[in-house]
This record gives structure tokens, sequence and C-alpha cells, in this order.
């Protein structure tokens, strides 16, 4: 089932609607990260079915073209290409990676490498002014991300990253038991030292995973 059609008992048509009257006008009026053709692309890469680990993010960059539609992920070309710099939240998850495992998979700060594997980047905002993070907070898309969880807490055996304040605000809607849920610091600089590194998320991750019969991510 596509993720549209599972949502449809969940999520309120009325809200959306005026949720996506708001964005139309934003992104006529300013400039908006992601892409309007990236908003919904950690959807398109991990399909309902797929999911097994949920990360939960806050908003996208906000910096021009840094914002991929995935949580935390960026075009590692653009970085080559000095159109962007490289954001140093995701070199902090890149190296608790590494510090787990050896090495990364997405060490180049692409992550559809994880979201094609099951893990959906999940921003609890899926918009932002350029320049101005959290600038779409209050816009409607606490009404969809709400949905979106309620329906991820309906099925059984998924790991739950929760990272930070934000994040971690969410949990009273994690019920199910079957599910496991992970939670520490934010991996910006401000506070990975205060509990993100050495928090093992990502090999715990895995070691629920395979207890449940899945395949493990290749971080």
């Amino acid at each position: 089932m596509k993720w549209k059609e599972a949502l449809a008992p969940y999520r309120d048509p009325a809200a959306f609607r005026e949720l996506f009257d708001k964005l139309c006008a934003e992104y006529k009026y300013h400039k908006i990260c992601p892409k309007e053709d990236a908003i919904f692309r950690a959807f398109d890469l991990c399909q309902k079915e797929n999911v097994k680990v949920v990360i939960l993010g806050q908003d996208p960059y906000f910096n021009e073209g840094q914002a991929t539609g995935l949580a935390f992920s960026i075009n590692p070309d653009d970085v080559l290409n000095k159109k962007i710099t490289f954001p140093p939240t995701l070199r902090n998850i890149i190296q608790e990676v590494e510090a787990e495992f050896g090495s990364c998979m997405a060490n180049d700060g692409n992550l559809d490498v994880w979201a094609e594997q099951g893990v959906l980047l999940l921003n609890t905002c899926l918009t932002v002014r350029q320049g101005f993070p959290l600038s779409h907070k209050n816009l409607g898309w606490n009404s969809f991300i709400d949905a979106v969880l309620k329906l991820l807490n309906s099925m059984d055996n998924l790991v739950f990253l929760l990272w930070g304040s934000n994040a971690k605000s969410y949990r009273p809607l994690f019920t199910n038991p079957k599910n496991i849920i992970f939670a520490c610091a934010h991996p910006s600089p401000l506070s990975a030292s205060m509990g993100f590194f050495g928090c093992e998320h990502f090999k715990r991750a895995n070691e629920f995973l395979v207890k449940c019969g899945k395949t493990e991510i290749k971080w």
C-alpha cells in the first residue's frame, strides 16, 4: 500500500488542504527549502512497506541548496562544486557511525543509500524559508507529521531514533510495544558531546532488526 492510501485514515483532509494553500503562497513569494518537487522525497525513496528505521529530524537545512528532502542529507556534488558547505551536524552523524562500525556507507553526506534500505529520514517540518530556521514550524505540518507517526506506530518491529528535544517531544505518539525507541542528544555541534557521541544507536538499531528477523542496515 502506498503512503497516500495508508495515511488516509489518519490525516485531516481539511488541514492538509490548508497546508497546501499556504505552501503554494510560500513558494510563490519566498525562497523555500527544499525545492518544491523534493518536499516528499523521503517518502519516495522509502516506501511504507520497506520502513525499518525512522530517524526524526526537525526542519530542512535552511541554507541555499543544502536541503534534499531527506532529513540531514545533502548532495555531495554540490559540496565538491563549492555550492554548499558540509553541515557540521551531518559530519557528527557520520563520525558516530564510523566510531561504531569503522566506516560509513554515506560518508559523502548523501543519505539516499540509507533511505533505499528502509531508513525513513523524516523532518517534523518538511519545508523552511531560506535563511530562516523554524520559519514553517506553525505552517501546519504538525497535522501531517502526526498522521505519519501514528501510521508508523501501527506498524511492528520498527526502530525510532529520536535526537534532541524536538524529536523527543513526539515520543508519546509511540505506544506500540513491538517497536523500540532510542533517544539521545541532537548531533548538532552544540549538543553532540552531551550524549549523541557514543550513543551506539546505529549498532543497537541493527541488533533489534536482526532480533526481529530483518536485514541490517548498512550504515
